[in-house]
């Protein structure tokens, strides 16, 4: 560990139950971001990201979610990476950078000198080692992971324009109406200690106006209803847009995928691209399917140790198998994901389908979906339990519980 002066924090924004609803029927079953990509929950992808990071002392999640929901999972994970891993429940919704503030005195127990701040539902390699250089190099407050998208996907997001010299953040504008740049908000930032005072500044501006309002009249009341709380400050228009152009706030650009996991569909599509990731980060995760005694695989595969995959069955790409699931003989798989204690029986077939805890696949059965991952009915989903008996074919369907006894 080096010293207080180099120490870095880490926040990472898991929400909570009030927000999510596109996420369902998965999120029924558990919180979005304990949801499994590529054989791993969401959330653990950024843990581990950050784990890159030199003389990280912490990493906070800070979400809605009853403490309960997180404490195994937070206890494993600080075990496995040797690095302290603390849920904090805020009491109520006080925005992105409110939620920080909130939270301001646990996140400088360390002293840190930054603190590296990520959306929980965000699916990059994250090069956080590499951006927190560059930071420094900038020598703001703040610094914002970039990425360049097509002109028609760019108003989905924060556009920014920055000097393509200094890196400067321009101007900052939150899903405008009006084209402004294909240059979007990543959803990543490092900070020093003082984006703490950035946000105060916001929380006093607030309490000035409040005071301001202090009126009879019926209009000065009607505006007062429609003001945001004093202690509610969101990151992207409360402080990224006023500091725009101060040089204060800077951009790094990645390069490498990017994608924000609103949908189940874009759930799927994210954990192909960390399984592909896999191949050079962590090829020990993939399956082989090198042997005779092994089923075949084709792409990128995650298959859980516990799971039992006959040899016959034929695998990939872009799949991951969970905890207690038995494939058997014959089955054919491509683009989905298999959740804990799933059967699927000989000869079926599944494509572009996410297939939930417990569920039952018949033999000769198929489930597929259509394969567009950002359409609302992209793929098939089987909520928790879901049974498919026999020669069944279940397509374009989302379902919480189906109990399919007739082609579909």
């Amino acid at each position: 560990m080096g010293s207080s002066e180099e120490r870095v924090v880490a926040v990472i924004m898991v929400g909570g139950p009030t927000k999510g609803t596109r996420f369902r029927p998965l999120s029924l079953n558990i919180p979005k971001p304990l949801f499994p990509l590529a054989g791993q929950p969401m959330v653990h992808h950024l843990i581990s990201a950050c784990r890159r990071i030199p003389n990280l002392a912490q990493i906070f999640l800070i979400g809605f979610y009853e403490e309960k929901e997180f404490a195994l999972y937070v206890s494993s994970i600080s075990n496995e990476l040797r690095v302290p891993v603390r849920y904090l429940r805020e009491d109520k919704p006080h925005g992105s950078a409110g939620g920080l503030y909130n939270f301001r005195d646990y996140i400088m127990e360390d002293n840190p000198s930054h603190v590296v701040l990520l959306n929980c539902d965000v699916c990059c390699s994250f090069p956080l080692p590499e951006m927190l250089e560059a930071h420094k190099g900038y020598g703001g407050m703040g610094t914002l992971l970039v990425i360049k998208v097509s002109a028609e996907a760019a108003n989905q997001f924060g556009e920014l324009v920055a000097d393509p010299v200094t890196n400067e953040l321009l101007h900052y504008t939150e899903k405008p109406e009006t084209f402004v740049s294909d240059l979007i908000n990543c959803g990543v930032y490092i900070f020093t200690p003082n984006i703490f005072t950035a946000i105060e500044d916001v929380f006093m501006q607030r309490k000035d106006r409040a005071n301001l309002r202090r009126a009879t009249s019926f209009e000065a009341l009607q505006s007062a209803a429609k003001a945001l709380p004093p202690d509610y400050v969101r990151l992207d228009q409360d402080i990224l847009s006023p500091l725009a152009g101060k040089k204060e706030l800077y951009t790094y650009e990645t390069l490498d995928f990017w994608e924000q996991i609103k949908t189940p569909g874009m759930s799927l599509k994210c954990s192909g691209l960390y399984l592909s990731q896999f191949r050079h980060t962590s090829p020990q995760l993939l399956a082989a399917g090198d042997d005779a005694r092994s089923a075949t695989v084709i792409g990128d595969v995650y298959i859980h140790p516990s799971a039992k995959v006959h040899p016959s069955a034929k695998i990939g790409p872009n799949v991951s198998i969970s905890a207690n699931a038995r494939i058997g003989a014959g089955v054919r798989l491509i683009s989905c994901i298999i959740l804990d204690d799933v059967e699927i029986k000989e000869n079926a077939v599944v494509i572009h389908a996410i297939i939930g805890w417990k569920s039952s696949i018949g033999k000769w059965s198929r489930v597929q979906g259509e394969g567009d991952y950002n359409a609302k009915l992209g793929i098939t989903i089987l909520g928790e339990a879901g049974s498919v008996e026999d020669e069944v074919v279940v397509y374009h369907c989302i379902s919480e519980q189906i109990e399919a006894e007739h082609g579909l």
